[in-house]
């Protein structure tokens, strides 16, 4: 055990002390850490979004300057529509809080799932385009040392190998750099992005100046352009509008990880608010100076496909091709290198925002409660090994192929932007009496819902064929697997009902009964220890079966309750107070109703994350006191139980006798059926 904690201790780090009063400062994030932290995915992006929109333009470049027109406003209302969702849901949620809250839980939980197939997808994509951008770099002769069991294979399917080794990699190495934390996830990868962003940014501003005097004949070659694809018969007015739109929507991935800040907002600075509004102005102008001025850039240096080489590649080689060659060649390896490096950074979008929509998920009984429990390190860790092992499976299953996964993509997160989009246009016109700037939010929502909508049709219909229905269809399979679960627990909760009754009972009898005073604490006497949830049926049940089991036994009864900080709590300072208050509340109930019996009773409880820890150190701290104790738990017990429906239980209390059976402590769990 002590190997296993100093193993996990250096890789995913030591316990965080929740009791200190700076932990929400130390972990949160500053605009600017937000900004790399989940504007990675979009800022990556622009290494193949204005690319594939420019190629698809062929030979009518000029056209170019209309989709980045195009994508600079959609980003621009997106942003500003997501920082009003910020704005109206400052505890964090994203499209799933705003479509379930302002549409209908139903609505939001198809917006949530389809969230979660996206930042899969954002993970397995950008693994995989790192991947391929960093083998691109390495020269084919590194490739021809390799182990004799691939030696037989073809050159080509060596390095195929390899790079799925590689992403395979990636996708567990920022598994495990995510249990760390979020704050210390995205540190690392700081210098990497401000050395994207230093390299992109001069480049742009360099080939703009260079080309200042050439501006004005922009105007000329777009109508030239215009004109040229209007009069051609094959292709007129409508057919260049068709042709827009497809290079338009094939840029679709440049927007998706805007929405990861509005789910992300309690890892956010003091006042969240602020800092998530000041994030989204940098996603904002990062991803629309990028976009649009890598397709000016484009036009200026008039740059051409090169075979195994990214347009981007060729621009820089372009921009610097006057340079000394020593500059030159540091200069494209900076930015070509950071550009790889980004693409894997963007997967970091996928393990920030994903566990969070899961854990959002849980609290709300739509998956498993176990997705919303955090780890010592303070985080969702169920979410995080999930989203990493299912980016896992699907770069596994698809060999890491970017043309494949591109398919797939962005097609989700459009669904949940334009379910987010009506939920706040719905807002707006609900609250039109009396919100002074209805009208104005209301048109900030309502254009960025044509335009999501728009966009969310348009790669439904162009990818679909393609193998877009197979994302589509999990998505479906997800939904269900949703509202099966949900319908488990609402059954649970009805069978529980019952049981609760215990209580309005157990109130009414104290209220009749005569009370007596409790004697004093004798430590030597029997003791009966038992571990609470609350003041609940499941408690007293326990604690009415032990008396009926052992009457007369025992002298001391103590109550032990933990207090579990998971994702639903866990969002300041003030939630952690409020559940330390709830817990101290709850489990002196349990106090008072036995004192009024005449009985010495005292209760002990804690906070935590892990219960059976918690509850452990509390029970040795018992055990000190009084030498006589019984450890006492119940555990329920539902008919037809199958291995599922037993994984959507937790089953602490067995982990706990286990412990207390290695400190050679006596714990008896008793069966309650429901």
């Amino acid at each position: 055990m002590n190997v296993f904690r100093l193993v996990k201790n250096v890789v995913i780090g030591r316990a965080l002390n929740i009791s200190d009063q700076n932990i929400f400062q130390h972990m949160s994030l500053v605009a600017l850490l937000a900004w790399v932290g989940l504007g990675a995915d979009g800022l990556s992006s622009s290494c193949y979004g204005p690319e594939a929109a420019f190629l698809e333009l062929k030979t009518h470049t000029y056209l170019s300057l209309f989709v980045a027109l195009a994508a600079i406003v959609t980003i621009t209302v997106i942003c500003a529509s997501y920082a009003q969702i910020i704005e109206l849901f400052p505890t964090g949620g994203g499209g799933y809080l705003v479509a379930s809250k302002l549409l209908s839980p139903t609505v939001g939980v198809v917006a949530g799932c389809a969230l979660l197939g996206d930042y899969v997808l954002t993970i397995a994509i950008s693994v995989a385009s790192g991947a391929d951008a960093v083998f691109s770099m390495l020269p084919p002769a590194w490739f021809n040392a390799l182990p004799a069991f691939l030696s037989a294979l073809p050159a080509d399917e060596k390095i195929k190998f390899y790079k799925l080794l590689f992403a395979a990699g990636l996708v567990v190495f920022l598994t495990l750099l995510n249990l760390r934390g979020v704050k210390e996830s995205v540190l690392l990868w700081v210098p990497v992005f401000f050395i994207f962003v230093g390299t992109y940014t001069f480049g742009i501003v360099w080939a703009i100046a260079s080309h200042f005097a050439e501006l004005p004949q922009m105007a000329h070659g777009v109508m030239s352009d215009v004109q040229a694809t209007c009069l051609d018969p094959q292709i007129g007015l409508f057919g260049m509008l068709a042709v827009l739109l497809r290079a338009y929507g094939l840029g679709a991935g440049t927007y998706t990880g805007i929405e990861a800040v509005s789910n992300a907002v309690n890892t956010l600075r003091e006042p969240r608010v602020q800092t998530g509004k000041r994030t989204m102005v940098y996603m904002a102008v990062s991803l629309s100076f990028v976009v649009g001025g890598l397709l000016l850039a484009y036009l200026l240096y008039h740059v051409q496909p090169v075979e195994g080489k990214t347009l981007n590649a060729v621009l820089f080689e372009k921009i610097t091709l006057n340079w000394p060659a020593s500059v030159s060649r540091g200069f494209v390896i900076a930015a070509m290198g950071s550009s790889a490096a980004l693409l894997v950074i963007a997967a970091q979008t996928g393990f920030v925002g994903g566990p969070r929509v899961l854990a959002n998920l849980a609290v709300d009984r739509w998956m498993p409660t176990r997705f919303a429990t955090l780890s010592d390190r303070l985080v969702t860790q169920n979410g995080v090994l999930m989203m990493g092992g299912v980016a896992l499976l699907i770069v596994l299953f698809t060999d890491a192929s970017v043309s494949v996964l591109v398919v797939l993509y962005s097609i989700n997160v459009f669904i949940t932007f334009t379910l987010s989009q009506l939920g706040m246009v719905r807002h707006w016109w609900r609250v039109r009496t009396t919100h002074p700037e209805w009208r104005r939010r209301m048109c900030i929502n309502g254009l960025g819902l044509l335009l999501t909508g728009g966009i969310l049709i348009l790669l439904c219909v162009v990818k679909f064929d393609e193998g877009a229905w197979a994302t589509l269809l999990v998505t479906g399979v997800l939904v269900a697997l949703a509202f099966w679960v949900k319908h488990y627990y609402h059954g649970t909760q009805k069978k529980l009902h019952r049981l609760n009754e215990l209580v309005a009972a157990a109130l009414a009898e104290d209220g009749l009964a005569e009370e007596k005073m409790p004697p004093a604490c004798d430590p030597l006497a029997r003791t009966a220890v038992f571990m609470v949830n609350g003041f609940n049926g499941l408690g007293l049940h326990t604690l009415l079966s032990v008396a009926r089991m052992f009457p007369n036994v025992y002298k001391n009864f103590v109550f032990v309750q933990v207090g579990v900080l998971d994702a639903g709590n866990f969002k300041g300072a003030d939630e952690v107070e409020n559940l330390r208050a709830h817990s101290r509340r709850e489990v002196e109930r349990f106090v008072n109703y036995m004192g009024r019996r005449g009985f010495y009773a005292e209760a002990h409880f804690a906070l935590g994350t892990d219960i059976v820890d918690e509850a452990a150190k509390l029970c040795d701290v018992i055990a000190e006191k009084f030498p006589q104790a019984q450890f006492f738990a119940g555990q329920l017990v539902f008919k037809d139980e199958t291995l599922i429906s037993r994984w959507l239980h937790n089953h602490t209390v067995f982990e706990l006798q286990r412990r207390l059976y290695h400190h050679a402590r006596p714990m008896l769990i008793l069966p309650i059926q429901v």
